[in-house]
């Protein structure tokens, strides 16, 4: 099970990586992860941290093959910055950038922040080696695989354990936070007619990385006008918050999505 599969130089999309929006398009999720893929080659080492991931998807990334393009744009002894591009028909589809920064004792003083959230966590663990499908949940209603569950104009989240982005290679904890960050459009997009809207970036920033293999996002925040939401969660593992991710996304009414039928229509198992 993985996203894509990777031969002579290039990436070609398994059928897990197609698109609820169209057939012959890639999911932001999928392309995500593949941008964060190439841009971890390039991490200075354990002493760095992949603090800041934000892309932007501006073509569709189709079902074709892809070709992946990266090079390191500033290189410091506390910053690398990094960028990466999906390419096909000579045309650049999709770019990511991330910015590496050094990890450090955190200064001196007290400083404000918000309270702990009450993050839901579900009892249920998505911890199989190879992933699972997602948990979500919808206001004070309990988590569940349905996924249906999220028509309904309450605040939702939802649990992931991320199968591998490419065939052969173990996801890892940036590629798992990079493809879960394009959820953020499903869990703050999502109401009593399906999902409408249909995210043009992720911007992404961590303080740590995910521990272990299951991540939840939860909304936060949603203004919406104009045919245009900006909207933001909180990503987090069973030990706290790891990071937020925040979101512009344009309405895509004509071709409002089903989750029910585009999990139907992918054969997503529903475990009971």
């Amino acid at each position: 099970m993985a996203f894509f599969t990777h031969e002579d130089g290039r990436y070609r999309a398994t059928a897990m990586a197609v698109s609820a929006w169209s057939q012959g398009q890639l999911a932001g999720t999928a392309v995500c992860g593949l941008l964060a893929h190439r841009l971890e080659t390039h991490s200075p080492g354990p002493g760095f941290l992949p603090a800041r991931f934000t892309a932007d998807l501006f073509r569709p990334v189709l079902d074709e093959p892809i070709e992946l393009r990266s090079a390191i744009v500033r290189d410091g002894n506390r910053i690398r910055a990094v960028d990466a591009s999906i390419v096909q028909r000579d045309e650049v589809r999709a770019r990511a950038t991330v910015l590496f920064l050094a990890i450090a004792d955190e200064p001196p003083g007290e400083v404000w922040q918000p309270d702990a959230q009450d993050l839901p966590i579900p009892e249920q663990r998505l911890d199989g080696p190879h992933g699972a499908p997602p948990l979500f949940k919808s206001g004070a209603g309990d988590w569940t695989h349905d996924f249906a569950s999220g028509v309904n104009p309450f605040r939702k989240s939802a649990w992931n354990n991320v199968p591998a982005i490419v065939d052969g290679q173990a996801v890892t904890p940036f590629e798992r936070a990079a493809f879960v960050s394009d959820t953020a459009n499903l869990v703050c997009n999502w109401g009593t007619q399906g999902v409408g809207h249909i995210n043009t970036d992720v911007a992404l920033a961590l303080v740590r990385l995910p521990e272990g293999p299951e991540l939840g996002i939860v909304a936060q925040n949603r203004i919406a006008a104009n045919g245009i939401a900006v909207a933001t969660t909180t990503l987090y593992d069973r030990v706290g918050p790891v990071g937020t991710c925040t979101i512009t996304a344009l309405s895509n009414a004509m071709r409002q999505v089903d989750m029910a039928e585009f999990a139907a229509a992918r054969g997503i198992p529903v475990p009971r």
